[in-house]
């Protein structure tokens, strides 16, 4: 099995049934208030939803996402770190709500490990709109 269709079976036998909202913490959303979270396959890798909603205008979006392992927080490239690009129409309003939309992408490379996967949405302030944990296991 493709570690990509791995990930993907993984989150639907863990609990998050595919495309139904999954648990999350929020991590320190200052701009804004995350409403659901659910990961559901897309045509190459699981893709993440989160639904939200902006308390400031914000003319842009900037995705950042860590992996965070043993406690320490590691990088993890996706593949458009623009919100404005990911489902999200800029400006941003105040007292609207969004669905950001984008790829987990999975490498066959990564090994097989438990994580917890932080996301955060910041405004044109550096300011997360959102900021979302939840546990992820990559299988290999």
């Amino acid at each position: 099995m493709d570690v990509r269709a791995g990930i993907i079976v993984l989150f639907c036998l863990m609990g998050f049934t595919c495309a139904e909202p999954v648990k999350f913490l929020d991590c320190g959303s200052t701009t804004g208030k995350v409403v659901t979270v659910d990961i559901a396959p897309c045509p190459n890798q699981p893709c993440v939803n989160v639904t939200f909603n902006s308390d400031v205008l914000s003319q842009t979006s900037t995705a950042l996402v860590h992996g965070i392992v043993a406690g320490v927080p590691i990088p993890f490239p996706i593949p458009i770190e623009d919100g404005c690009k990911s489902g999200i129409v800029c400006p941003i309003q105040q007292q609207h709500k969004y669905n950001y939309v984008n790829l987990l992408p999975v490498k066959t490379q990564y090994p097989s490990i438990k994580l917890v996967v932080e996301w955060e949405l910041r405004d044109d302030n550096h300011k997360d709109l959102f900021c979302i944990r939840f546990p992820v296991k990559i299988v290999s």
